[in-house]
């Protein structure tokens, strides 16, 4: 059994191996060969907060991964505590095989390759500007993976905490080079972007379709509970393809679950990620057409990178 720490974990694993690992596992699950239990949530009340229990096993890996994933709300303007740590177990005898103590790094990574894969399988080729909405953590590792991807040369930027967005700015030009502009509302940051991003904590819509450019794709990653919401129904609704991590979880967590209450779309007519990586359902079909990803986080992301960061962590010895 090894015990790993964050900054051992960090230097293991990156944006693009995270992105392919990502990738395999929702293929894999496509496939019916990985298996996701049902999400556990513990709400705090003082200080507010909920943690995270996810479960997965990728039948072809030799181990299984419980993650507990937390996260605090300070409700005075600073950014949500993130913290976390992974639990790897044999998956052909039970015994503990690591504890990966990530401080929920590896949940931030394995959240922005998702962003990073949906974009891949459903941006334009020729995107470059980018509309982020949220300045948090998450906003950095979605820039990150999606600059992996697509030729990003603009973000535009909009937050309900001013502060934390002009650092995000100031951040996204000397750490990514790239342009960068800082919007009042989310409507105005929308405006002209290839590809739109939410990363945030809204309990309310914050994006109306009418906003987005014609060829927009849009990736959602704020809602992993009931009460968050990002995305009016009618973005849904109006998208050629509707794509999810897992249907069953999105049904009840995310964008879906609140557009299947509207009465906007049926569950019948969205795709899910590991169906489009498998060529079993189209994506874009032209570059007018607009095209959302609903990422709630499954199981067999936090299984998947895992797996992976315990495989490096035996090849370096």
């Amino acid at each position: 059994m090894v015990i790993l720490e964050e900054e051992a974990i960090r230097s293991l694993s990156d944006v693009t191996s995270a992105r392919e690992v990502i990738r395999d596992a929702f293929h894999a699950q496509h496939r019916g060969e990985a298996t996701v239990p049902s999400i556990i949530s513990m709400p705090f009340r003082d200080p507010e907060g909920v943690s995270h229990i996810k479960v997965g096993h990728v039948h072809s890996d030799r181990t299984w991964t419980v993650k507990v994933s937390t996260d605090f709300f300070p409700g005075d303007g600073e950014p949500t505590r993130h913290s976390g740590l992974m639990v790897v177990l044999s998956s052909e005898d039970g015994s503990l095989v690591a504890v990966l103590r990530d401080n929920g790094y590896l949940t931030e990574l394995r959240t922005g390759a998702a962003g990073g894969l949906a974009a891949d399988l459903l941006a334009r080729a020729d995107a470059r500007t980018v509309s982020i909405i949220g300045a948090g953590s998450q906003a950095r590792y979605q820039l990150e993976a999606l600059c992996d991807v697509r030729p990003i040369q603009n973000v535009r930027v909009a937050s309900r905490t001013q502060e934390r967005a002009r650092e995000f700015v100031a951040e996204i030009e000397s750490r990514f080079d790239l342009s960068a502009q800082l919007f009042d509302t989310v409507e105005e940051a929308v405006a002209g972007g290839d590809v739109v991003v939410t990363t945030t904590q809204s309990t309310a819509p914050l994006l109306r379709a009418e906003w987005l450019e014609p060829g927009a794709h849009v990736t959602a990653v704020g809602s992993d509970e009931p009460s968050k919401w990002e995305l009016d129904p009618n973005v849904l609704a109006q998208a050629s393809v509707v794509a999810v991590d897992d249907l069953n979880q999105t049904s009840c967590y995310g964008e879906l679950h609140h557009a299947l209450e509207a009465g906007a779309l049926e569950a019948s007519s969205v795709v899910t990620l590991g169906q489009l990586i498998a060529g079993a359902a189209p994506g874009r079909t032209s570059d007018e057409a607009v095209t959302v990803a609903d990422l709630t986080g499954v199981g067999i992301q936090d299984a998947a990178i895992a797996a992976f960061v315990v495989r490096a962590a035996a090849q370096a010895g």
